[in-house]
């Protein structure tokens, strides 16, 4: 009977969560010099700009209000989602229109773009805080762009069916080992949802006889209008560490917090490493450029040994190792 009861809650979900909150007003200091003129959601995974990724994540999982919290020198970010009439004129002018198409597609439909502008660097918390006034008292997601997820189901959408179960905030999240003394970890209780097993209920102090798990933020989050006062509660009490988490922490006194394991792979793109793995990652589902890669990198390093020794990286490459913790 439970199963059922599940079923149907997934199946209502779309719609539930409809705001979407992109906090990109950071410097990208970790990737400069690529990052001096040009906002890091801009950089490209193969041939989409990373924050493409992240908005049509959201747009898959069902929500229509993208609200970005920029800063200086992110007009770029604008642009892209805005229509480019000069570009559209010249593509159907010489009868491109497999070009026009892409070119249209990069905004999905029925998608609301709003955007807030963060003046002085003050952190993710404060950028979170200032798209309140858009959001009112619905319930919201968090997307840090530069996580990037290769699942079958988007991440968000995981997300937001422990949402429908719970009414509760949800965070994002993968297992990290139990002896890990981060502060920006936060402990999970096992629970057998019905659902799935990788859900767990965030607390202080694991129950006795329970199970549990050290669990990090993996840039993905959806929350209640409860979230407000332990932002503010965070931000008030200038919190060492991980202010987002030191919110959520105060939220866990306020409501039941969930922890979704998501099930798929992230990438850190705002690493250089993790940038690198993406890229990778990504090029490898599309066959017209991945099959040629291999005859790139042979020429490179030559056809036997190179070519062994090529395929090698590139495969060690394409299954990274990361770290647990979402740059917060």
């Amino acid at each position: 009977m439970k199963s059922d009861r599940n079923d149907l809650v997934l199946t209502s979900t779309r719609g539930l969560v409809r705001h979407a909150v992109f906090p990109v007003a950071g410097l990208g200091t970790a990737l400069l010099p690529a990052t001096k003129a040009c906002p890091k959601e801009m950089l490209p995974i193969v041939d989409r700009p990373m924050i493409q990724y992240a908005v049509e994540e959201a747009a898959a999982a069902g929500l229509t209000r993208m609200i970005f919290v920029t800063g200086r020198g992110k007009r770029a970010i604008e642009d892209h989602f805005d229509r480019a009439y000069e570009l559209e004129h010249q593509l159907t002018a010489r009868d491109d229109s497999e070009a026009l198409e892409i070119l249209r597609a990069t905004v999905p439909a029925g998608i609301t773009f709003s955007y807030v502008r963060q003046r002085e660097p003050s952190g993710l918390l404060d950028a979170v805080r200032m798209a309140r006034p858009l959001i009112g008292d619905e319930p919201f997601a968090v997307v840090l762009p530069d996580q990037l997820f290769d699942s079958d189901r988007p991440a968000l959408s995981q997300l937001i069916d422990v949402y429908a179960l719970h009414r509760s905030s949800v965070m994002g999240a993968e297992r990290v080992r139990t002896d890990t003394r981060d502060g920006s970890h936060v402990v999970g209780a096992e629970l057998d949802t019905g659902m799935k097993r990788s859900v767990s209920t965030l607390v202080h102090v694991p129950p006795v006889g329970a199970g549990f798990a050290s669990l990090a933020s993996a840039g993905r989050f959806v929350f209640t209008r409860a979230a407000w006062e332990s932002f503010d509660h965070a931000a008030n009490a200038g919190a060492s560490g991980s202010p987002l988490i030191a919110a959520i922490r105060n939220l866990m006194g306020r409501e039941r917090v969930f922890a979704c394991v998501i099930d798929g792979r992230r990438y850190d793109c705002g690493s250089r490493l993790g940038y690198l793995e993406a890229q990778i990652a990504f090029a490898r589902k599309r066959p017209e450029f991945w099959n040629a890669m291999y005859n790139r990198v042979e020429s490179v390093h030559g056809p036997q040994r190179g070519r062994e020794r090529a395929v090698g990286v590139i495969a060690d490459a394409a299954q990274p190792q990361h770290s647990a913790d979402a740059a917060l």
